[in-house]
């Protein structure tokens, strides 16, 4: 039976949404492409029809769980004023409901200890979507020139996704719930910290 170009990709996308769902439930080694296949309703077979590798498969999840994330906080941050984007995103980022879910959460801290280990092509695209996530943040950060808005923007994405890591290590109990809050405190340190340059020491002697 021939099928349309059209379900080719429809089945190309299901394969790599239902990919990128799985990976962060079980790792990047924890499943394998039989079970992907199987999941998506294909045989094992089928596979080399759509992806050249599993390699090629895992890099598309992972950009397509990144962009997901990321299109997540446009819209957030399209429906709110300026000021109040960037602590939304945080607020929505560390909660226990994201901290429960990691198949359908931020895919790095599911996944981003096994892809620093992973082959230099997966990095890259990796560090590609990181880059643009990056970008999206430093662009909720108001009154900060480029750069360092950039370095705020690393600043809180590092404390959002390592608070959400520990928190997911330590369960479900009160010490989770405490990084939750402390992570939430910090990231908005970060967001907001040094966003006016400092006056120098003649200036402040004057």
């Amino acid at each position: 039976m021939r099928y349309s170009k059209d379900h080719k990709q429809d089945t190309h996308a299901r394969i790599v949404k239902r990919a990128s769902v799985r990976l962060r439930e079980k790792g990047a080694h924890g499943v394998g492409v039989a079970d992907l296949m199987k999941e998506a309703g294909l045989t094992h077979g089928g596979f080399y029809a759509h992806f050249d590798s599993r390699e090629a498969l895992v890099v598309e999840a992972f950009g397509y769980a990144m962009d997901r994330s990321t299109a997540r906080w446009r819209k957030l941050a399209a429906e709110l004023p300026p000021a109040q984007r960037l602590a939304a995103i945080v607020e929505a980022y560390l909660t226990p409901s994201h901290r429960d879910d990691p198949g359908r959460g931020c895919v790095v801290p599911a996944l981003g200890a096994e892809i620093a280990r992973e082959s230099p092509k997966t990095r890259k695209a990796f560090a590609a979507k990181l880059a643009e996530m990056i970008e999206m943040v430093a662009e909720q950060i108001v009154d900060a020139p480029p750069e360092a808005a950039r370095r705020q923007a690393i600043a809180t994405l590092s404390t959002m996704m390592g608070t959400l890591l520990l928190a997911r290590i330590a369960g479900h109990g009160e010490m989770s719930e405490e990084i939750l809050r402390a992570g939430r405190e910090a990231a908005l340190r970060a967001g907001h910290s040094a966003v006016k340059p400092q006056p120098s020491r003649k200036a402040a002697a004057d």
